[in-house]
């Protein structure tokens, strides 16, 4: 029930996604005429085009989801073109494709026949609801993919329809109060033309957005910063729970004091039954997997999110026994619950796993919707269930990997599995997934978006959600850290708005990383990074040369110190020679 009132209120969000400027046209076509008559036909014609699109994604499962790529862009050339026959009638008489013909007829019915006609504006909702499906952004993205690794049931179906209902709502209450200032236009003399050939313009500037990746640029960082942040917090309301990252719910790895309360391997009780795993909006590197399925099957699954130090450092441990224990019945699954805006984007999470090297199952948990069936609280965190599906081991945060192996080997024996190796891997270790050296760290992990940031200073002039200019005093004590030039201070990351803007900080640790992503338009934002004021030079890191300049390229975590010499506080300096770019938070190693 609670997912049904979710799924209808992400519909309701989707009036605010830039992808929906190329069809506002057409539903705006229909005002000036009876609602019940024109515009509820064609918003049910909508609807019930998302059904079609969401049963196909069912039946067809992945490469549904690989063909809407192409739909996307075939989509976007029909949009085009209906943009410009609403501006150049004549144009449609030219055009020889059968569906842009018929499209344009469409259109001009809707625009130049004042007589109501339900058919017509039912078919109209049809063709609308065709082009919008494959560009409407990740909040339809996630009901089609859910629908698609669910299969074809009554529960997907009506998570669709009220999902439908919530767009047909907020695009109802948009006819509803603007139709009457378009009407008012339509009925003035010798308006009715500007207004058709100003749709046309509208419709042809969403096109322009879309294939200039704004949609993708900024409704992964804006929308699915802004709109999918109230997704999430709907969530966390109807769940009882917050997904936060910043609340108690959340948190990376949480120290020794907690793997002390973990049980030592050789006494493993029974610690719970294996929680399903259908909560996931799609899968990689595998169909979808269920806990039904896995039984006989000992089975590791490892909760991560590809910009998280402490995910990254236990990779190299998690593949390594992926790879051993595969054949003698262990199945590895991933399960990638992001933590920032960005890695909610599948389409960075599958770069980053293909740039790390992961080969076994991956199962996307943008809803936490796993992670809270886990009742889970941590990056990264081990659960291991033997071949019953039960829980008898788990672990969070590094460490304590021989352990981990040996639970892993015990769980086979139990399920009758035979030549298990005693011995215990050598992970393969390099770059920022190198175990930390923990004797010298004495700074914490600081977020820099100011939800959670601590030990800004001056703290006094930070101002949030604004543009504003910063100078860093000359001096800064131990963790404290501070902002140059023009940044814009956002809830989980600061934007600079010009070149030379800095960020500085002293630290105790031989490791610096930061977390950082390019501008919208994606191009890569050059810096420079300084320590004590110098090059650093031996004591760079993998992502920085040693006179001290790198680019940023993508969003993830950047290795900028890596100290060969002895460790001591530090004053770390990074210059971005471009505007653009987002800092997210530091973690050290």
């Amino acid at each position: 029930m609670w997912l049904l009132v979710l799924a209808y209120l992400g519909g309701v969000l989707t009036i605010v996604s830039p992808c929906i400027l190329p069809v506002l046209p057409f539903v705006f076509a229909r005002t000036g005429q009876p609602f019940m008559k024109s515009s509820a036909p064609l918003l049910l014609g909508m609807a019930l085009t998302f059904a079609l699109v969401a049963s196909l994604a069912a039946v067809g499962g992945g490469w549904v989801v690989q063909l809407n790529q192409y739909g996307r862009w075939l989509a976007l050339l029909f949009v085009a073109l209906f943009g410009l026959t609403l501006m150049l009638p004549r144009l449609a008489e030219r055009l020889t494709r059968p569906l842009v013909a018929a499209g344009s007829r469409l259109s001009e019915a809707a625009g130049a026949d004042s007589r109501p006609r339900p058919g017509a504006s039912f078919l109209i909702g049809v063709a609308t609801g065709l082009l919008w499906a494959p560009c409407a952004g990740p909040i339809l993205g996630l009901v089609l993919t859910g629908a698609a690794l669910q299969g074809a049931s009554i529960a997907t179906t009506l998570l669709l329809l009220a999902y439908a209902a919530g767009a047909a709502t907020s695009l109802a209450v948009a006819l509803l109060l603007g139709g009457k200032v378009f009407a008012a236009m339509k009925r003035s003399i010798g308006a009715g033309e500007w207004v058709r050939r100003g749709l046309g313009a509208a419709m042809l500037a969403g096109v322009a957005a879309i294939a200039l990746g704004l949609d993708t640029g900024i409704l992964a960082r804006v929308s699915t910063a802004s709109t999918g942040g109230i997704e999430q917090a709907l969530v966390g309301r109807l769940a009882g729970k917050s997904p936060s990252a910043g609340g108690a719910m959340m948190a990376r790895d949480p120290g020794n004091a907690m793997k002390a309360a973990d049980k030592a391997p050789g006494s493993l009780p029974i610690e719970g039954n294996l929680p399903p795993l259908d909560g996931a909006v799609q899968w990689l590197n595998s169909p979808p997997l269920t806990a039904q399925a896995l039984k006989g099957k000992v089975v590791l699954v490892d909760f991560w999110t590809y910009s998280c130090i402490n995910c990254l450092r236990t990779l190299p441990y998690v593949k390594a026994w992926a790879e051993k224990y595969r054949d003698q019945g262990l199945v590895v699954i991933g399960v990638h619950a992001p933590e920032f805006a960005f890695e909610r984007d599948v389409g960075n999470v599958t770069k980053a796993m293909k740039d790390l090297g992961i080969n076994y199952p991956v199962a996307i948990d943008n809803d936490y919707r796993i992670w809270r069936a886990f009742n889970n609280e941590y990056w990264p965190a081990h659960y291991f269930a033997d071949a019953q599906g039960r829980i008898r081991y788990h672990h969070f945060g590094e460490g304590e990997y021989a352990e981990s192996e040996r639970v892993i080997q015990q769980l086979l024996r139990e399920a009758g599995a035979t030549k298990v190796a005693d011995g215990l891997i050598n992970a393969n270790a390099e770059g920022v997934q190198l175990a930390p050296d923990m004797g010298e760290v004495q700074s914490p992990e600081t977020y820099v978006g100011y939800q959670r940031s601590e030990h800004f200073v001056p703290e006094s002039s930070l101002m949030p959600d604004k543009v504003a200019t910063y100078s860093p005093p000359s001096q800064l004590a131990l963790n404290d850290w501070s902002l140059g030039g023009q940044w814009s201070v956002g809830s989980e990351r600061a934007t600079s708005s010009a070149p030379a803007s800095r960020i500085v900080y002293r630290f105790h640790a031989r490791d610096l990383h930061l977390v950082l992503g390019p501008g919208a338009d994606g191009k890569p934002v050059r810096f420079k990074v300084l320590i004590d004021g110098k090059a650093p030079g031996d004591a760079h890191g993998t992502d920085v040369a040693p006179d001290g300049s790198g680019s940023v390229t993508e969003q993830r975590l950047y290795q900028l110190v890596r100290q060969t010499g002895s460790v001591t506080d530090r004053t770390f300096s990074i210059e971005f020679l471009d505007p653009g770019v987002s800092a997210y938070a530091f973690t050290f190693g």
